[in-house]
């Protein structure tokens, strides 16, 4: 009786294991290709330094993996993702994405995008380094409704406008990537959620 409990343990913990590694999908990523991004000389040092963490980052092929924190687990999401990214800079970050653009519009400057339909001039204020928030990408309970977080990193030589971050299935160069990447920057919609609204990283680009 006790060597079938022991072999019907095993096979339970040869189950569970098979599981959760097939819930980790694929990571398809690319790193953040700074010597394409424009102007990237000029950019302020602390911006260039993060951008250069965050492609430090794009180059572990992570998979987007909701509720993670940390590369450790082989995938991080979306704020996971800027949490890391800012606490390796030791910015001392919040964890969500609501909280994190509640920070940004405490402690930094926050631009809001009111419009559904809106023109390059609405964008006028983003530079590398911002972080990018977006709302309805799924449904949450939660006060302000974000759900969806990327950094902002310029436009390439192309003049296509870029971000970092983590994405379950999001373009780069008519390519879809699944992880922590380099994706377009996309607007005014991305997928069923909508951006509303962007702004600085305290203690990053934020001006005095």
């Amino acid at each position: 009786m006790n060597n079938l409990k022991i072999i019907i343990s095993c096979v339970f913990l040869l189950f569970a294991s098979a599981s959760n590694a097939q819930s980790l999908h694929r990571a398809d990523t690319k790193p953040i290709p700074i010597n394409e991004l424009a102007d990237f000389d000029k950019y302020p040092p602390a911006v260039k330094d993060l951008i250069k963490e965050a492609r430090a980052l794009t180059k572990k092929n992570l998979t987007y993996l909701y509720g993670s924190a940390d590369p450790k687990n082989k995938g991080m999401d979306c704020s996971g993702t800027i949490n890391y990214l800012l606490k390796k800079k030791n910015i001392d970050s919040p964890r969500q994405a609501n909280q994190l653009y509640t920070w940004v519009q405490n402690e930094g400057t926050l631009y809001k995008v009111k419009s559904n339909i809106f023109g390059k001039d609405k964008l006028n204020n983003l530079k590398p380094g911002d972080l990018l928030f977006w709302s309805g990408t799924y449904k949450v309970k939660r006060t302000p409704p974000i759900t969806h977080v990327m950094m902002y990193l310029g436009k390439d030589k192309n003049n296509q406008p870029l971000m970092f971050g983590s994405s379950n299935g999001r373009p780069y160069k008519h390519k879809s990537m699944y992880g922590v990447s380099v994706f377009d920057f996309t607007y005014p919609y991305y997928d069923s959620g909508k951006l509303v609204g962007y702004g600085c990283i305290p203690g990053v680009n934020c001006r005095a």
